[in-house]
């Protein structure tokens, strides 16, 4: 099991999903979208198995700043260029992925 998760520090689910594989003594490497932002490839192979359109966070303090809910855009760009847009935690194990707070899935992955 190779488990990553990308996220912020400050964020809840985040966290929680952090303390969900450490309550466990599963290994996971944490990827801080502050301090670096989401590869084309990788938001290729995400959103393979997840939709990108659930990969922007429409509840964001960042989408609201910018105005988006009122703008046509192209999702997968946006994301690459400001990475607050995405929703987090996303977590992946291998090909498997999820976006948000999920142990009910990670569970089986278990």
């Amino acid at each position: 099991m190779n488990i990553q998760i990308i996220g912020t520090k400050k964020c809840k689910e985040t966290q929680k999903a952090e303390r969900f594989f450490k309550e466990r003594r599963i290994p996971f490497h944490f990827r801080d979208l502050t301090e670096k932002g989401l590869a084309k490839g990788e938001l290729d192979n995400i959103s393979s198995v997840v939709p990108v359109e659930e990969l922007i966070d429409t509840e964001s303090k960042r989408y609201k700043e910018r105005g988006m809910q009122y703008m046509k855009f192209d999702i997968a760009e946006e994301l690459l260029l400001d990475p607050m847009l995405i929703k987090t935690p996303i977590v992946r194990n291998g090909k498997l992925v999820t976006v948000g707070y999920k142990p009910e899935v990670w569970k089986e992955w278990i």
